[in-house]
């Protein structure tokens, strides 16, 4: 999802010339090396100095509840940058660490050359707060002393804002509560809603300024000092917040708690071990405590909040490793079912959250987005994940609580989803101001025609339709599981005949793929495209066919050695710096990992998973991201970075468990009580894996599998409980 900027009062020429939600870009991500942090609703976006706001246009900044409530802080010394030895988040993502030196200066008569104090920041988040400790060290031999100037303000700008949605009209910016030791913005926000940003220093600073704090600093030879800053952030009253160890350890214990006993991996292969280390951070840092449980945000810096695909797709791919995401995600998602029609939110019944915003535009309407319901294909995920959870854990009494949103999401795919009755889901917008295209590709032109014309609503997409099939399937499992019996019998009529559909109207025998999309008038979009390998995933697919698919993604037109592409490039519309029409997506590759290994093309399963993991060894941090360009793979380089990419990503973290699960061909059948291993293979960096506290029902086992050429051995070093191990070739 994306959104537009064009300067405020001239909303004329922003529609005329950019598509809706489109985000802008002056300056790239990419450029500076940005840091990340999250915790809860509150995410920060830094420099590799650990500063923000040096530089216009970036969206860097402090952010709570999709605003903005620091939009500058830097430190200089001597009036200067210091010098940047090194920056990094830790492992567990807990915070930024940053060492710095000074710079050659002039401080009064004295010279003091570069190298000679050391500094170290530290910055977390925690409890609507932003910590941060500043140690200097001097390393000369004789005493020296250096003025330390941080410079800071606070914006206020809605996420949208910051995204590029010009405004005729904003609240009122002031500054508050300047004291010895603190200084303070305020805003009178068009929602009703007072925001406030307060900035704590200790010791108290020499001089502060409404918008700088000026510290003189005299340090003996080997002598250190620190100061400690805390930026606190409010929507109304706070709690007193704590002191910069206590947070620091909360902090630790709250990621503790996170991955406690979680299932482990463990592989011969080092580089791997860094990217799932990463990965399990990055998830781990996301997950945001809701009312219902954890929720994995969709990621930083656009969109750190609830989007209900997003949260789905991340808990189908965790699922075998923490049911506990699906559960969160399934209470969150039925608690905000929509329960009314609301044109303004393209909300009707049954229908499931595609994104919530609690920013003041989102309040005050000029966005669509705080309960968002624009997309087509969350109600029937919903549907799958809520089967997928069932047959992994068992867990009836769940099943039990949400029933009744299953029940109003199947409604709402039969009345709602399906308006001329043909079986197929199809969506149209209700207002100009919702999202045009409502898959998972939503970008204004992902869905065209051959010849590169637009495809007319209603549209139903492929991908769509193989979630509804499965949808209905597992709806018939839980039927069944329930005492429903006539129910579970008409649900699993309902996805043969879909099945049956969706074959004679979508697949392109000369293409040897499945049409896109379905336009308003049932015109195929041929177009080869990745969606197509989202019916893999779900199952809808006959095997010959699944086959013929798998082959065409594979070729050359779409398989560039980094992953496979959204888009052909043999098509009209291709770009691989476009974000759907040829960008590579860690994610999409991972479903179709999946779907390959669901029909037992394990080459192919591992040569996607072999394609990711290489391009996240080139990522900074071992970190995949939200998408890169579709660029062919060149020697001696890595992928090509997306301009604006999220990253962390959930469901890009989420990836190397999905497609490492495919190629094993695992599969944990609660009801059964067995694991088992289909045709299992290893990717060719993979001689060995360890599977720690693998959990099914009362069963914990530990696992050992080592590589023999094309062949897998799979060893059982540890059991407990009754679960079965079983491995087919």
């Amino acid at each position: 999802m994306k959104s537009a900027s064009w300067p405020a009062g001239d909303r004329s020429k922003r529609e005329e010339h950019l598509p809706e939600h489109y985000i802008t870009a002056q300056t790239s991500l990419v450029e500076g090396s940005l840091r990340a942090l999250k915790q809860d609703h509150a995410f920060a976006v830094l420099d590799a100095y650990g500063d923000m706001g040096t530089e216009p246009g970036r969206a860097e900044g402090l952010f709570y509840n999709d605003t903005r409530y620091l939009s500058k802080f830097e430190m200089r010394f001597e009036g200067r940058r210091l010098l940047l030895l090194g920056s990094a988040i830790q492992d567990d993502n807990a915070a930024l660490t940053v060492d710095l030196t000074n710079p050659d200066s002039q401080v009064g008569e004295a010279t003091l050359p570069r190298d000679i104090i050391y500094v170290e920041r530290t910055k977390f988040l925690w409890s609507n707060a932003c910590y941060e400790r500043i140690g200097f060290r001097n390393f000369d031999t004789h005493e020296r002393q250096f003025r330390i100037d941080f410079l800071f303000d606070a914006d206020f700008r809605d996420l949208f804002e910051v995204r590029g949605i010009g405004r005729l009209r904003r609240g009122m910016v002031s500054s508050s509560e300047t004291g010895v030791d603190r200084a303070g913005f305020r805003y009178e926000g068009l929602d009703g809603v007072t925001r406030c940003t307060r900035l704590v220093f200790e010791p108290p600073p020499a001089r502060l300024e409404p918008n700088r704090a000026s510290f003189l600093i005299t340090l003996e030879p080997r002598q250190r000092a620190s100061i400690l800053v805390r930026t606190e952030f409010e929507e109304g009253s706070r709690d007193p917040a704590p002191n910069f160890l206590t947070a620091f350890r909360d902090v630790r214990r709250q990621i503790r708690a996170n991955t406690a006993g979680i299932t482990t991996i463990e592989t011969s292969n080092a580089l791997f071990n860094e990217v799932i280390c990463r990965s399990t951070a990055d998830l781990s840092m996301l997950l945001t405590n809701t009312e219902d449980g954890p929720y994995p945000y969709a990621g930083i810096p656009w969109y750190s909040t609830v989007f209900g695909r997003d949260g789905i797709i991340t808990a189908m791919m965790k699922l075998w490793i923490e049911p506990k995401i699906a559960a969160g995600v399934l209470k969150h998602l039925a608690r905000t079912q929509a329960t009314d029609f609301d044109p303004a939110a393209d909300a009707e019944p049954g229908k499931i959250l595609h994104e919530r915003r609690l920013g003041e535009m989102a309040r005050t309407g000029e966005v669509p987005f705080r309960r968002y319901y624009g997309t087509v294909d969350a109600t029937p995920l919903f549907i799958m994940l809520a089967g997928m959870y069932f047959e992994r854990t068992g867990d009836k009494a769940l099943l039990q609580a949400i029933w009744p949103n299953i029940e109003a999401a199947l409604e709402w795919c039969d009345r709602f989803g399906d308006r001329d009755g043909d079986g197929f889901l199809e969506y149209f917008r209700k207002t100009d101001q919702g999202l045009a295209n409502q898959g998972w590709k939503d970008s204004h032109d992902s869905v065209f025609h051959a010849d590169g014309a637009a495809a007319d609503g209603p549209i139903a997409l492929c991908e769509v339709q193989a979630y509804m099939f499965a949808a209905n399937r597992h709806a018939a499992t839980m039927a069944a599981a329930l005492g429903h019996t006539g129910e579970s019998e008409r649900l699993s009529r309902a996805a043969e005949t879909l099945r049956a559909r969706f074959e004679q109207q979508f697949w392109c025998e000369d293409l040897g793929t499945y049409a896109l999309a379905l336009d308003g008038a049932k015109r195929p979009c041929r177009v080869v495209a990745s969606n197509a390998g989202h019916a893999l995933f779900a199952g809808i697919a006959s095997p010959e066919r699944a086959a013929r698919v798998a082959d065409t993604l594979m070729n050359t037109d779409n398989l560039t050695g980094w992953g496979v592409r959204t888009l052909s490039r043999a098509e009209k519309r291709f770009n691989p710096m476009s974000y759907h029409n040829g960008s590579i997506w860690p994610h999409d590759n991972a479903l179709l990992g999946c779907g390959f290994g669901r029909y037992g093309l394990m080459n192919h399963a591992t040569r996607v998973f072999e394609a990711v993991f290489e391009a996240a060894i080139y990522q900074e941090e071992r970190r995949l991201p939200e998408l890169y360009c579709g660029f062919v793979r060149k020697r001696h380089r890595g992928p090509v970075a997306y301009p604006v990419a999220c990253s962390p990503q959930a469901w890009a973290a989420a990836s190397p468990f999905a497609l490492l699960r495919a190629c094993l061909g695992l599969e944990l059948r609660h009801e059964q009580d067995e694991i088992a291993f289909i045709n299992p293979t290893l990717p060719r960096f993979m001689d060995e894996l360890l599977i720690k506290r693998l959990r099914l029902g009362e069963s914990e086992v530990n696992l050992r599998l080592f590589r023999h050429g094309s062949d897998v051995t799979v060893s059982v070093l540890d059991r407990h409980g009754p679960a079965r191990i079983h491995i087919s070739q």
